[in-house]
């Protein structure tokens, strides 16, 4: 698109290293691939972020930049063998309205999900468009480290001359949103009004981050679309699984098993390996881990003590979580999405029994009953998606409640062709709304025999409700707060509606069955 000379002058900002200079796309002013933090390359591999390295001149930002290094082929789909990714991963994204405002606009941060192994701030087509559109406010999206270069714990091998740090990806999150900090007022952006918010992987940032001390003041209030906020372990856990690891990228890169790696061969392993053999072993860590550990996801926080004092679910339970509104739900049958290569979830009969057996048999007995069938195909994978992603969305709501206002949603809509299907409201669908991704050619095609009008108007309102959280912290009154005496859910579907308490009989099972890594 032509630019006039007004707008160069509002695409040009000057940031935390130099100076980035924009575009005007679709109407809208757009910064892409801005770096908030040094590229963790060579030494910095696998420590946490470190301050931007300045640049001299007017840097580029109009187009994305690489995306953090991931398996194209992998167990799940994330970007595409086309997309350029990098080590050098740690840049973010800006969106703007082109017309410029007497007064700061709320912030709108965006945590990618893809079970903290794929995906990118590039995977949705014109992604945060709409919300900056229709909500007058800016929009940031960024990449982040993933896969063992982000979300395994190698602290076991730090030696006097190498040091390993944990939690990576989750360090990166905190840089991104110090950087916001720091920078959003040149783009018109109110730093203290900053909405967090993100879906699968990144709910469970959003979840964990409101239990991270540094990143206390950062964000206003959070959104949680899908947070699996139990998958989150103890060091004793990730110490065994970064062992299991190092066997594993020792296979690739030399060709051959091995039993015994000291702890000096590890390190000096993990920091001449390539980047692609690395992600590798991290695909088929991902595939072995929901049988060797079941009910559990590899890649995921660690409690260090450090950075992430202790369990997120015990920071809400004391009041130690940051005290900020939050919005949280799930959708209708997150399960049922995860089968085939996509199965992590507890949903095989010796995953299932390994669950059970960490449990009193009068509370199993219990559970068991209200999911008629198990393990059977379809009630396996509602357990799945209940243990993983809705009964720990409750708890956090439960606990947090008593000390920050709540609300709670549950997405029930799916067009037709997708029931057929047998997934129903699955794990993600919601994105397709909320982004208003049902006008393109997927979301155009899903809703082809039927159900199309009412999944879009069902994004509208969506979105409506998240932009009015986002602009002033509140929701619509006809969304009342969730509460431990009323639970009160919004069901999200053709027409929408509150219920009290929708589930209780499954709710009260799982508070008596739910067993702790």
């Amino acid at each position: 698109m032509p630019r006039t000379r007004a707008s160069t002058d509002l695409l040009r900002v000057d940031v935390t290293g130099g100076t980035v200079q924009g575009v005007v796309r679709r109407g809208l002013r757009m910064w892409r691939g801005i770096p908030y933090a040094a590229a963790p390359v060579g030494a910095l591999r696998f420590r946490a972020p470190r301050p931007v390295e300045p640049w001299t001149g007017i840097r580029d930002a109009g187009e994305f930049g690489f995306v953090a290094m991931q398996d194209p082929k992998g167990q799940f789909i994330g970007a595409s063998a086309k997309v350029p990714m990098s080590e050098d991963c740690l840049n973010l994204n800006v969106i703007a309205p082109a017309e410029p405002s007497d007064s700061l606009r709320p912030v709108m941060v965006w945590i990618h999900g893809g079970a903290y192994s794929v995906g990118s701030s590039r995977e949705m087509r014109h992604q945060g468009e709409s919300f900056v559109r229709d909500g007058d406010l800016l929009f940031v999206s960024m990449n982040y480290r993933l896969g063992a270069l982000g979300y395994l714990d190698f602290t076991r091998f730090s030696t006097e001359t190498r040091t390993f740090e944990s939690n990576l990806g989750m360090r990166d999150q905190v840089a991104a949103l110090e950087w916001v900090r720091d920078n959003i007022r040149s783009f018109g952006g109110d730093p203290d009004n900053v909405t967090l918010f993100g879906e699968s992987a990144g709910g469970n940032a959003v979840t964990t981050l409101m239990a991270v001390p540094s990143a206390r003041g950062l964000f206003a209030r959070a959104i949680a679309e899908s947070s699996p906020a139990d998958a989150v372990y103890p060091k004793e856990l990730t110490a065994v699984w970064a062992q299991d690891y190092v066997e594993l990228l020792s296979e690739i890169v030399d060709d051959q098993s091995t039993d015994s790696t000291s702890d000096e061969e590890a390190a000096a392993l993990l920091d001449t390996a390539a980047a692609m053999p690395i992600v590798l072993a991290t695909t088929r860590m991902q595939r072995l881990t929901p049988d060797r550990a079941p009910g559990t996801i590899s890649l995921c926080p660690v409690i260090d003590g450090d950075f992430l004092p202790e369990r997120p679910i015990d920071a809400f339970d004391h009041g130690r979580a940051h005290p900020v509104p939050l919005i949280i739900g799930t959708n209708d049958r997150e399960g049922s999405l995860f089968k085939g290569r996509l199965d992590i979830l507890a949903t095989t009969p010796p995953r299932i029994r390994a669950i059970f057996a960490k449990t009193k048999k009068k509370s199993r007995k219990r559970l068991k009953a209200l999911y008629p069938g198990l393990p059977a195909q379809r009630p396996a994978a509602d357990f799945g998606g209940d243990y993983s992603f809705w009964y720990p969305s409750i708890r956090v709501a439960e606990r947090h409640a008593d000390f920050a206002p709540v609300h709670f949603y549950r997405f029930d809509l799916a067009p037709r062709l997708i029931r057929m299907v047998g997934l129903d409201a699955t794990h993600g669908i919601e994105l397709f709304a909320v982004f208003d991704r049902s006008r393109g050619l997927f979301g155009r095609a899903i809703g082809i025999l039927g159900g199309y009008r009412a999944f879009v108007r069902a994004g509208e309102r969506m979105r409506a409700h998240w932009l009015r959280f986002a602009r002033f912290g509140t929701v619509d009154p006809a969304w009342p707060l969730y509460t431990t005496r009323k639970r009160n859910t919004l069901i999200i579907d053709a027409v929408d509606r509150v219920e009290a308490d929708p589930r209780g009989d499954k709710r009260t099972a799982w508070q008596a069955f739910v067993p702790h890594v």
